[in-house]
């Protein structure tokens, strides 16, 4: 939503995948307006985030994208500085294309806003339910997922999130239930109401970008089981798996090199915070690298 989150982010998920059916959620109130952001300066790496948006980020620090942007400010020997702004339609533009910020941390590699580094992650889609039902339930063939109650992420419009065209190339009948991936800004983190319907029993089980839910579900007061999707789960054209990379400026090659460069000597330092934060990986693949068809509003 991809990370929106990404990628979304989602997707975007990426986060950043989605499309709408059922209403259960309230009418999405508007983000705050950000306040000025930093100024620029040799000595200070800007970065763009939302600071409502855990499991990715918020004003506190606490999303794992924040502590990779620490990563990434101490290897390239900078200050770290926020421009805080809601991830949703208009972010690039309100944000690192305006000069705002230097470096949003988690874009689909593709992403056409941004000057983009090789990915330094991939992730999938993953299934959310709660521990103690349905053992087994591992893939979309699962003949169970006609009789429940099935979450899923949209961005509204008419786009269809990419797991229900995944069930629906499957023929599969399922009652899908949605939720806004904006969801209602006055919440905290509003993309997590999705996760929450899982553990509330709202939802029998949820189709959800993988570094959203994994992180979520550790943290949830219920125990929640989170089974990352099979490679190849998705719709002939509409994969379900996303690379995540940074991104800067357009136009900003030097910082790209600077940024690649941290990005390769400290992948280990990043993927333990990855796997600190329980977000699934799957390995990194060769280009060519799809981009989700719908991030989370980051353009």
């Amino acid at each position: 939503m991809p990370n929106a989150n990404g990628v979304a982010r989602a997707l975007a998920a990426a986060a950043w995948a989605l499309g709408g059916v059922a209403a259960a959620q309230r009418p999405a109130a508007q983000p705050p307006v950000s306040p000025p952001g930093p100024a620029a300066g040799p000595g200070v790496l800007r970065v763009c985030a939302d600071p409502n948006n855990l499991p990715f980020s918020d004003r506190r620090g606490a999303g794992f994208e924040n502590r990779i942007a620490a990563e990434l400010a101490r290897g390239l020997g900078r200050r770290l500085a926020y421009y805080w702004w809601p991830e949703r339609r208009g972010f690039a533009r309100n944000t690192v294309s305006a000069g705002r910020c230097d470096l949003v941390v988690g874009v689909p590699a593709g992403y056409g806003f941004t000057l983009n580094t090789r990915p330094y992650y991939r992730s999938t889609y993953a299934l959310v339910t709660r521990a103690e039902r349905y053992p087994g339930l591992r893939a979309l063939d699962d003949p169970r997922l006609a009789r429940l109650r099935v979450g899923v992420h949209y961005l509204g419009g008419k786009a269809v999130p990419p797991p229900v065209v995944a069930l629906n190339a499957r023929h599969v009948p399922v009652h899908v239930v949605s939720y806004s991936i904006f969801g209602d800004y006055t919440d905290p983190d509003p993309p997590a109401a999705l996760i929450r319907a899982v553990a509330r029993g709202d939802v029998d089980v949820a189709i959800a970008w993988g570094p959203l839910a994994g992180p979520l579900a550790r943290r949830s007061p219920v125990a929640l089981r989170v089974v990352p999707l099979p490679p190849g789960s998705g719709a002939p054209g509409q994969p379900l798996e996303f690379a995540v990379a940074a991104g800067v400026r357009r136009g900003d090659t030097a910082l790209l090199a600077a940024v690649q460069r941290v990005l390769d000597r400290r992948a280990g330092a990043i993927g333990r915070i990855l796997d600190a934060y329980a977000v699934p990986r799957l390995a990194l693949t060769s280009p060519p690298i799809p981009t989700p068809s719908s991030g989370a509003g980051t353009q």
